[in-house]
Formats: C-alpha cells, structure tokens, sequence
C-alpha cells in the first residue's frame, strides 16, 4: 500500500508506477533514511510528541531493520521509495507504533536529510581519496628534485623545468579541489529535517536535539527553501567536474609521456592492455577511460542546472531526478581517483631521457635575453637579439651549447665569458629561485608548503 493512497479510489497504473518509482536507485540511502529516522523517533520521544516506550520500539524496530539490510538478511524490495520500504517494514516489524514515525515530518524534509546525510559521508570519502592521490604527487615529486624535464606552453618546448615543479602543480590543483570539496562540506552540512512539507509543523519539535543527533553544523533557516534546495548536489558535481578536469588533463600528460615519441615515463604493465591484432602495442587504456569518462560527469552537472532552473518553489517531482546522476558522479570520480593513485604508485620517471629533452628546442633562449637584461639591455632589444641567435643555430643546425664566446661576441661584445654556463640546462632551471619556481630549493619549498596545507584535512 502506498504511504499516500488513502485519497486515492483507485490504485496506480502499473506502467505509471513503474515511471514514478525510485527504489531501484534511491535504496543507496538505505543507511542515511534510517539514521535520520532514528533521530526523529528520539526527538518526538524526548519531546513528548509519542511516548517514550513507542520512540523506543520505533528505534529498536529501525536498528533491527539496518541490521538486516546491512548482514544481507533483509532485501530492499518492492516499495515506491527507500522511505516507503523502511516505513512499511517498520509497521511490519512492531505494529501500530511504526506508524508514528512520520509524525511532524514529511517525505519532503526526509528526502532531503538523507540526501545530505549521503552526500557529507560521500564527501568525506572523496577528500580522503584526493589526500592520498595528492600524497602520491608529492612523494613523486620528492624522489625526483634533482630531475628536470621539458616544460611546455602551446605544447612546444618552451624552458627547462624540474620534475618536481611538474607534478607539485598536480598537487595544487587537487589541492584546490580538496579545499572546494570541504567548502561544499560546509554548505551541505545543514539540516532541514523539521521543515514538512514545506511550511514548518504545529508539533512542538525541537530540531536543536535532531541536529545533534545527525551532527549537523547548523539547521535549515527556511522550510520551503530547505524541501527544495538541491545546490548542494550541484555544488557536489561541480567540484567533481573540475576534479576530473584535473584527472583528464594528467591523464592526457601520461598518454603524452608515456608514448614512443616522448618516451618521458613508462607505464607498468598491470595497468595497460593490448591490442587484439597487434601483438607489440601496450595501450594506455586506463588513462583515456579517466579521460573519457569526465564527460559523463560534466553531463551530470549539466542536468542537474537543468532541472533546478524551472522549478516553482517549493518541492517538485522533478527533484528525484537529482539522485541518480548524484551517484553516478561519485561512483566515476571515486573510482577514477583510485585507478589513477595506484596507476601513479607505479609510475616510472625517466629521468635521463628527460633531461636530454629538456635542453632540446633552444629552451634556454630566455636566458640569454635575461642575461643581456642585466647587463643592462632594455629586454625588448635583448628579445630580438636573442631570436637572431636562435635563427642563426636553426640555419647552421646547432644547438645554443654549441657556440663559443666569439660567436656569442659576433652578435654584440657584451657577451663575456659566463654566457656559455648560462645556456645549459641545469643553470638555466637552478637559476629560476622565486617562489613557485624550477630550483630545487624552490621545489623543496613548495613541498613543505604542500605538506603544511594537506595535515589540515
């Protein structure tokens, strides 16, 4: 029967049933319905709406049913919704007094408890899996200090940098992601059970003693605004969307580096597979699911602004719709994040192969202007000298390390002797000291300020 039948004479079409339903997705929050079920069922006992001995039947009855589900004893079946199935196994289980317990709340601000409830334990997960991937990076970055590799701009070389410095920026950016999760903790961590319908109850409830029960930070201030606020589930998708931005554009890099024509890295052989014609091909096919699969997640977050772009205030049928994509966004991101920090656990660095790159392509043309800037060239004349350089090795198929002093000298007389240190690699990234620069000190500093924000969380 369902829980809203009694105005109805006749029941539901079957195939209108089967379109309303959201059992078959909504059972995921099996674990947050009864958790907040328990908190009501304590509060209306505490409050004296229901007796105390019905508000303990009720919550020995709800933790019995948590236990089934739980041991695989009791399957969630045949119900409208997870809300309907613990109510009406809760009736089942102790009579009458299960009844009691949508007293003073309504599916409205119960859907929406258990929405945030999922979704705050969701996030917790999350910002642990981000912490271990961003720790992975770091212990990449650490065993690599001395290493440098190619940078690019317009994915040309550009200047020679440390492998450090590469991956640390990997680390910022799920370092942001890390701090756009717990942002979007704090927003999700109100509670709006004690809102009904959507205009408040007469009960004389105390939402003060739920609160605490769940441990939210804080209860909702409007009820309609409370029964039909989903940002929180935009905001969700959204930080998972750029998280797997950053994932993808990594993803992009390793198919890049690990390819025959870079040779940078090498993929372990546990996670790439073959080819079904071609016996020599080891294909990247870990990293180009991670990529392929941010489009989903970006699609989700599309559907989500959708559907809450038109809705009238307060609570609409359309908000079911927020739950499937929902999960779907979390099961994507948290396996990607996984696959990914295992796939990088095993990650090999060529270093050698990469510091013979990474003095390819005249990257250290920029020296040569930042050493006639001080010797006191304005940078725009010592710009276009330096391009003469650069033209005159293209012609004669050298590299920047091939001229001597005189030739230098045949371009202008302020060359002197310490250009021809300036030019090599190694100069070239050591001589990048500030902040966020290619030295190995200022890499090491990056590590330390990377391992004071991430003990935060």
């Amino acid at each position: 029967m369902k829980l809203w039948s009694g105005r109805f004479s006749s029941p539901m079409a079957i195939d209108a049933d089967s379109f309303n339903e959201s059992l078959s997705f909504d059972k995921k929050l099996f674990r947050a319905d009864i958790t907040a079920s328990l908190a009501h069922a304590a509060m209306l006992g505490e409050c004296n709406i229901i007796s105390a001995e019905d508000s303990a039947r009720i919550c020995e009855g709800l933790q019995g049913i948590l236990n089934d589900i739980q041991s695989g004893a009791l399957e969630i079946k045949d119900a409208e919704d997870i809300h309907s199935f613990v109510e009406n196994e809760l009736v089942a289980r102790i009579g009458e007094a299960g009844k009691m317990l949508h007293t003073a709340r309504s599916r409205n601000d119960q859907v929406a408890t258990d929405l945030r409830l999922y979704t705050r334990d969701s996030i917790d997960s999350v910002m642990k899996l981000l912490v271990l991937l961003i720790e992975t990076l770091m212990q990449i970055a650490h065993d690599n200090v001395k290493s440098l590799m190619p940078g690019f701009t317009h994915l040309r070389k550009a200047q020679p940098v440390n492998v450090a410095q590469y991956f640390n920026a990997y680390s910022e950016m799920f370092m942001r992601d890390l701090e756009r999760f717990s942002f979007c903790r704090e927003h999700v961590n109100v509670m709006p059970l004690g809102s009904a319908a959507l205009a408040g109850t007469p009960f004389p409830i105390d939402r003060e003693f739920t609160r605490k029960k769940l441990g939210f930070a804080a209860i909702s201030e409007n009820a309609l605004d409370a029964v039909s606020d989903r940002d929180f589930v935009a905001e969700y998708i959204f930080c998972a969307s750029l998280t797997m931005a950053h994932l993808s554009r990594l993803c992009e890099d390793t198919i890049l580096y690990t390819s025959d024509e870079f040779g940078y890295w090498g993929l372990p052989d546990e996670y790439c597979t073959g080819s079904s014609i071609m016996p020599q091909k080891k294909n990247p096919d870990l990293p180009e699911l991670v990529r392929g699969k941010s489009g989903r997640v970006y699609g989700h977050l599309m559907a989500i602004l959708t559907v809450l772009k038109g809705i009238p205030m307060a609570y609409n049928k359309d908000l079911q719709e927020d739950k499937e994509g929902l999960f779907d966004t979390e099961a994507t991101l948290t396996s990607c994040l996984s696959i990914y920090t295992e796939l990088l656990q095993h990650l090999t660095i060529r270093s050698d192969v990469c510091f013979e790159a990474a003095g390819e392509g005249y990257s250290t043309a920029t020296d040569i202007a930042d050493y006639l800037v001080r010797k006191g060239m304005p940078f725009r004349d010592a710009h276009a000298l330096t391009g003469k350089i650069v033209r005159h090795c293209i012609q004669e198929k050298k590299k920047l390390t091939d001229l001597s002093l005189q030739d230098f000298q045949a371009f202008d007389p302020i060359f002197d002797r310490s250009i021809l240190g300036v030019v090599t690699t190694r100069v070239s990234a050591e001589s990048r000291n500030s902040v966020g620069g290619s030295s190995q000190t200022a890499v090491r500093r990056g590590l330390v300020s990377l391992r004071h924000r991430i003990k935060r969380y």
